[in-house]
């Protein structure tokens, strides 16, 4: 079973990678897609070029294409790497980090089913807390590359994923009904460690962003 990863870097894609492997697949390549609009509806934003490094200290090829972001539109840059990715790698599954959107799986699937291949979401539909678990207890390292949910602020960015971020979370979900995991679009991150990787990653430097009232996003450098 070979297949290819739609990667963002985040916690999502990286544990349906690590998934996917543990149970038999080969993972012969990684697909991100880098938006040029940050709003995208598909496609992941901050920090997206440092999935380089994640691939690298991965020791995976990484195929990158870069699209406008467009609402639908965004779909055929994805449609053209898939096929690109199938042709090159003998691919017979795409793997997604899709966790409870209904929006991204469909649309990924419909692709894969054009071209005759099989879509795998390990994470569908897991308990978030439970699933925020399940990465500590995998030894993920995962840290807040962005917030867009109020009553979430920059004190939230570089935080890592631990046993007190989910207390924390949980208080709050408990009050604002955001999604603890992020799955509404609350918060983004970027995996520094976990079983996939030869090595720790490690920030360089970091530049926080503010884009909106309860919008912030922190651009960091491996």
């Amino acid at each position: 079973m070979k297949s290819a990863v739609l990667f963002s870097g985040g916690k999502d894609s990286t544990y349906a990678a690590y998934l996917a492997k543990k149970t038999g697949y080969e993972i012969s390549c990684l697909i991100s897609l880098f938006s040029e609009n940050k709003a995208s509806y598909m496609f992941h934003t901050p920090s997206i070029s440092q999935v380089k490094s994640q691939a690298k200290a991965m020791n995976i090829p990484l195929l990158i294409k870069k699209t406008k972001g467009i609402k639908e539109q965004e779909l055929e840059d994805l449609a053209d790497v898939i096929k690109q990715v199938k042709e090159k790698y003998e691919i017979d599954t795409i793997v997604t980090g899709a966790l409870h959107s209904e929006y991204q799986a469909s649309r990924v699937k419909a692709i894969c089913d054009k071209f005759g291949l099989k879509c795998l979401n390990p994470l569908w539909h897991k308990e978030e807390i439970s699933y925020l678990h399940e990465l500590i207890d995998a030894n993920f390292k995962v840290m807040v590359t962005g917030i867009f949910a109020y009553p979430l602020d920059e004190s939230w960015l570089g935080r890592i994923i631990d046993s007190k971020f989910i207390k924390d979370a949980e208080e709050i979900a408990a009050k604002y009904k955001i999604h603890v995991a992020g799955e509404g679009g609350e918060f983004e991150s970027f995996v520094l460690n976990c079983p996939l990787f030869k090595h720790e990653l490690r920030v360089e430097s970091f530049k926080d962003i503010k884009e909106g009232e309860n919008s912030w996003r922190r651009e960091i450098k491996i």
